[in-house]
């Protein structure tokens, strides 16, 4: 026998239900956090040096890995020149470029040192005052700040289809790794399209 329910029933339970939180910059820490993990579960299974058994033709492997830390240093200064054009956008973009930093280093590469948080970004020609870089943007630049934001997430999707294509030719290690970094660069073309605020 179904019991009736009271008129306040309604109402209490409404109230005790939590209200729900808005998703937007949850999630978007929550995909910088998930790519940031892949990379270390992908760092994780041995060092660059490592000699495995399953490293197969080490020179290739080589030359995937020099590759792969070579392109992820140009997206670093592709990144140093985004910010410097468009200052209002450093603190979006500084945790995707200190990614793509830590992701050359993974491969063998040097650590890129970031422009932190001085006022002025050194170039080939010398620093450049912000001033500068928000009435003209750096060569290569959009003006537009959402044209830059594309352009960065152009060179993210196209480094990140290089390394799902070069993890079919490398070795286990580096295979794994490849894949974590072009989880990480798909998850920072979400970040700088649809992710945007």
């Amino acid at each position: 026998m179904p019991f009736p329910l009271s008129p306040r029933a309604p109402g209490a339970v409404r109230g005790l239900l939590p209200a729900r939180a808005p998703a937007g910059p949850r999630r978007r820490s929550l995909l910088v956090s998930a790519a940031g993990a892949a990379l270390l579960v992908g760092c994780s299974s041995g060092s660059p040096g490592s000699g495995s058994p399953d490293s197969g033709d080490a020179p290739a492997a080589e030359r995937i890995r020099a590759r792969a830390a070579r392109d992820s240093r140009e997206l670093v200064r592709r990144y140093d020149a985004v910010i410097a054009a468009h200052p209002a956008l450093a603190e979006r973009l500084r945790p995707l470029r200190a990614q793509v930093a830590a992701h050359a280093e993974a491969f063998g590469g040097t650590a890129e040192p970031s422009p932190g948080a001085s006022p002025a970004t050194p170039g080939p020609e010398g620093p450049a005052a912000p001033a500068d870089a928000a009435s003209s943007p750096s060569p290569g630049v959009p003006a537009d700040e959402k044209q830059a934001l594309a352009l960065l997430a152009a060179e993210e999707r196209s480094l990140s289809d290089r390394h799902a294509a070069a993890l079919l030719r490398a070795p286990g290690e580096l295979a794994r790794l490849l894949a974590s970094v072009a989880a990480a660069g798909a998850a920072h073309v979400y970040l700088l399209t649809e992710g945007g605020a």
